[in-house]
């Protein structure tokens, strides 16, 4: 039976070998034709090999079940994957933006447009079809990493496609300030990637509170199984790699047995997992501050 590690070990393996087959065309198709834009391109699939390496190792370990040195398990390794790759997409950009104006400064003719055309295309096809796949396991296992490294191909598809068009009208218009041009544009929507990327990963890593959806979701869920004597306040809900935190104080009326409340809290956390994907919830019990209701 495939299990959920053994998904998305598999999926990111896969992005490992996309990019290493897209680095060595767009290398050659760089050097022959002394596209700046084509070395870009080059330089961030570089760096979208060494994402996928490090999404690769991030999804093994944060699928690692808790020990004595983690007892909340490994998720965060994650998130530290994301801010990575986001640090490693941004300093691909400048490197991009650096060497663009090198170019527009000192220009250089572009020769075999066709080659480097043809394998820009190719790249924005084979990028579309693996980062595709990635946003359906990212989605089905609630994977931060696997999630990132999608992003970073799915740009790969804008970035490829507009250096085949900006190559393309090079061909027509002779116009030789076009190439580096286009990679400035690149390095632009990388660095856009970068900041989302970074945020998105980062914000975990502090405990912030989960998205205001997600709250309203787990609200309604809590609701769902409240009888009007009984209240809840404190609730605290947060990500940690593909798991979610979450803890509330449930109020219920002082004479409730044990038994009762156990069951209640058990019905609160089973609504909560049917919404979301490897959630852990602890419900803190008290006694309700109605004292109309307490029998001495």
């Amino acid at each position: 039976m495939t299990t959920q590690r053994d998904k998305k070990v598999r999926t990111a393996s896969l992005s490992i070998f996309s990019n290493i087959f897209l680095i060595i065309i767009k290398v050659i198709a760089g050097v022959l034709s002394g596209s700046v834009s084509i070395i870009s391109e080059a330089i961030h699939s570089s760096m979208d090999l060494m994402a996928a390496i490090i999404a690769f190792f991030s999804v093994r370990i944060s699928s690692n079940p808790p020990d004595k040195k983690h007892p909340y398990g490994h998720g965060k390794f994650e998130n530290v994957s994301g801010v990575i790759e986001a640090i490693l997409i941004l300093v691909a950009a400048i490197w991009i933006i650096y060497e663009a104006i090198h170019k527009l400064i000192n220009p250089q003719p572009v020769d075999t447009l066709g080659v480097g055309i043809l394998v820009m295309t190719i790249s924005g096809i084979v990028n579309y079809f693996i980062s595709h796949r990635l946003y359906k396991v990212a989605k089905e296992t609630d994977s931060l990493a696997l999630e990132a490294d999608a992003l970073h191909l799915k740009t790969d598809v804008y970035t490829s496609l507009g250096v085949a068009m900006g190559l393309g009208l090079l061909w027509f218009t002779n116009l030789q300030w076009l190439d580096p041009l286009v990679a400035i544009l690149v390095a632009l929507l990388i660095t856009y990637e970068s900041t989302v990327l970074l945020k998105k990963a980062y914000n975990p890593l502090l405990d912030t509170a989960l998205p205001e959806k997600d709250m309203e979701t787990i609200e309604h869920c809590i609701q769902k199984h409240l009888n009007p004597d009984m209240s809840y306040h404190q609730l605290r809900a947060r990500r940690s790699g593909h798991y979610k935190y979450i803890d509330l104080h449930l109020e219920v009326p002082a004479q409730t047995s044990v038994a009762i409340s156990h069951q209640m809290c058990d019905d609160i956390e089973q609504e909560i997992n049917l919404q979301f994907n490897n959630a852990e919830v602890h419900i803190h019990i008290e006694p309700t501050t109605d004292l109309s209701q307490i029998r001495l």
